[in-house]
């Protein structure tokens, strides 16, 4: 594997806000190598070398993708003839590039609104405030300046803050953890969240069942896999950057996890890799986009691809997006139907849980196009094979 690939630390520290007072934040930025002020940064002659990402990364798009916009109201009513189209449609586009869109999803549009007014509520808060939450090596939650907290080079120009969904609805896990990890204020922020991952809970089950289906396996085989799951929710921030055409907002690569469903405001940004080239996706206030994660290419027996995607800037508008990461539970095996398997041949994967491949890409390995063709070989010499 090349080092290269591997996810690089630094011992060095790099400064990318003005000089701040730390006598009274030593738990705020104890072991921060990096902190990113956008606002400070754009003031700056040149943009940083850590921010510049390679041509390659930065070829431009000059299309829009033609994804399927995938109407529910048929599954959810029960129409099993416009079930079945909506499952070819599904089928097609992940055997393809692993990305689409759906509408008539069921969730308000009012709680979407108000899911995206609170990303403000937490990104404009003072930076030694979102430090003091700052993610710890190793974890997947909290707040996360331009991810310097895990890489020093090819640094995406975003902020993040990601925390938990898991359980059943009656527990207030995510009312709980903003109040903990930012206080008592911040208790009707964490329950627009709440109610935001409990519809995303619900949505996901309904894009399994058609995945299910398309793939020609039980119709619930899919949800009742993932009712105990462990999933994650990020809210993403990305300013405004004045050498947008230098760097990027999230660099290409394919989700790790299961499923990804995401709402991105009318900015726009993300782009998919299909046909052999970058494609713009069209914002679409009424629409959630929905993409293939490695898992879920590991549970098709590779099937279905994982969607190549990424997030390119804007010079003169900020942009945010949410989302909602589908995960199972951290110690369930990843293995799928074994119907599919008879049926479309040998097993391509052999087992593994969640937790394995997600501290693969915590600890070891920086998220790209190869993460589980990566992973696959790390984890072959790191543990007994069952394939």
């Amino acid at each position: 594997m090349s080092l290269l690939n591997l996810m690089k630390t630094t011992t060095s520290t790099l400064l990318l806000c003005p000089p701040m007072d730390t006598k009274d934040h030593k738990s705020a930025t104890t072991g921060v190598n990096f902190l990113f002020d956008s606002s400070f940064l754009q003031k700056q002659p040149k943009l940083p070398t850590e921010f510049i990402w390679p041509n390659g990364d930065l070829v431009s798009n000059q299309d829009e993708l033609k994804e399927p916009l995938i109407d529910l109201d048929g599954i959810l009513k029960g129409d099993e003839v416009e079930t079945a189209h909506a499952a070819e449609l599904v089928r097609a586009a992940c055997l393809n590039h692993g990305f689409f869109q759906v509408t008539n999803h069921g969730v308000d549009a009012s709680l979407i609104r108000a899911a995206h007014e609170e990303v403000d509520t937490i990104f404009k808060l003072p930076l030694d405030k979102k430090l003091s939450v700052r993610r710890m090596p190793g974890s997947v939650y909290g707040y996360s300046g331009a991810h310097a907290d895990r890489y020093s080079f090819k640094l995406p120009w975003k902020e993040t803050f990601t925390f938990g969904y898991s359980g059943s609805d009656s527990e207030p896990i995510v009312v709980d953890y903003f109040k903990h990890v930012l206080g008592e204020d911040y208790e009707r922020t964490g329950g627009i969240y709440q109610k935001f991952c409990e519809e995303m809970k619900k949505l996901s089950f309904v894009i399994f069942e058609l995945l299910a289906i398309s793939l020609g396996v039980d119709r619930f085989h899919y949800r009742k896999y993932f009712e105990d799951g462990s999933s994650i929710m990020r809210c993403n921030y990305y300013p405004a950057c004045n050498n947008s055409s230098l760097t990027l907002g999230t660099g290409p690569h394919c989700d790790p996890t299961s499923l990804t469903i995401l709402h991105q405001d009318e900015v726009g940004g993300l782009e998919v890799f299909a046909n052999s080239k970058w494609q713009a996706i069209r914002p679409r206030p009424d629409a959630f986009v929905i993409n293939i994660g490695d898992t879920f290419t590991a549970l098709s027996n590779g099937r279905y691809k994982s969607c190549l995607h990424r997030a390119v800037l804007n010079r003169e508008r900020e942009r945010r997006s949410l989302v909602f990461f589908v995960c199972p539970k951290e110690d369930k095996v990843v293995r799928p139907p074994q119907d599919l398997v008879c049926r479309e041949g040998p097993r391509k994967y052999p087992d593994f849980t969640w937790s394995d491949l997600l501290e693969f890409t915590q600890k070891h390995y920086r998220a790209d196009a190869a993460t589980l063709q990566s992973f696959i070989q790390w984890l072959l010499s790191s543990k007994p094979s069952n394939f």
